[in-house]
């Protein structure tokens, strides 16, 4: 069966010879379709976060594995966790076939070699309450196949995220979500649509299972590390948005507790130290909303 990425794309047979601007409106309208196709999906990626936290809670990591663009992109998910919620970079990681080389040059045959794959599931060291997700718009590399006969020998659960209905990991996957997001503007390249879609759903995946692990308060980033001016301004922000303080109070506070978020709304709220607001919060399983509550 022919894959819908590999069509050629009716509504762009002559953007070859089209004026700049014409080309780009192209592009953009097929973009537009990609966010409907992934809203088909929602309930498969709802079902994805209850599990990949329900392993979090085990102990477990969340560990993306993919080739090219969808490597690149688990990777880049991967990496944008530990500043945003606080966490340890082991939590979530992402691994491109090819290894680090490959995420800015093209390996030749990494998305077909299983040795990579054998070589990464043991470096590793891969466990049960490991949640795999594995990213590829054709779902057929045989890298990605040897991860998931490899996730499902120990009895992990795995999660693909694919284009293609049709794909062989589907039939080893605990879960699919299935964006069909149709042939690309230039055919083949799922770098387009189809990584458009990959990103949107490794967001959601990433975000809802943080929210859901306490390291958000409402909508607010109460875990960031502020590794960067940008980040110290954003932290000053949240505190006095939560606690209704000034700017000057706090600075104070986030500069004595080394831009500890969460502590500073306690100590301003109950008026209490550094240290009470620790043991509180310890208390509360180092979620704020339970603390405040």
């Amino acid at each position: 069966m022919s894959i819908s990425t590999e069509k050629s794309n009716p509504n762009t047979v002559n953007i070859d010879v089209s004026p700049t601007l014409r080309i780009v409106e192209m592009i953009n309208n097929e973009d537009k379709t990609v966010a409907f196709a992934v809203e088909k999906e929602l309930l498969n990626i709802a079902q994805a976060v209850d599990l990949i936290v329900d392993n979090f809670n085990k102990g477990g990591r969340l560990l993306y594995f993919g080739a090219g663009t969808s490597g690149r992109l688990g990777v880049l998910d991967a990496s944008e966790c530990p500043p945003t919620f606080g966490v340890l970079p082991e939590m979530v990681q992402g691994v491109i076939a090819g290894g680090k080389k490959a995420l800015t040059t093209a390996i030749e045959g990494a998305e077909d070699d299983i040795s990579f794959a054998i070589k990464d599931f043991e470096t590793l060291n891969v466990k049960n309450n490991d949640t795999i997700v594995c990213i590829s718009a054709s779902g057929n590399p045989k890298y990605l196949l040897k991860i998931a006969e490899l996730a499902k020998n120990i009895e992990a659960k795995t999660v693909v995220i694919t284009s293609n209905k049709s794909a062989k990991l589907i039939e080893l996957s605990d879960i699919a979500i299935c964006p069909e997001v149709g042939a690309e503007p230039i055919s083949g390249s799922s770098r387009m649509k189809s990584g458009t879609a990959q990103k949107m759903i490794l967001n959601m995946l990433s975000t809802a299972s943080m929210i859901k692990m306490g390291k958000t308060y409402k909508n607010f980033m109460v875990d960031l590390k502020a590794t960067n001016e940008k980040l110290k301004n954003r932290a000053v922000s949240i505190v006095v948005d939560l606690t209704r303080c000034d700017k000057e109070t706090a600075l104070k506070h986030l500069k004595e507790n080394e831009y500890d978020i969460k502590s500073a709304v306690i100590e301003i709220i109950f008026n209490v130290s550094h240290n009470e607001a620790l043991i509180m919060l310890k208390q509360n399983d180092n979620i704020l909303r339970k603390t405040l509550k």
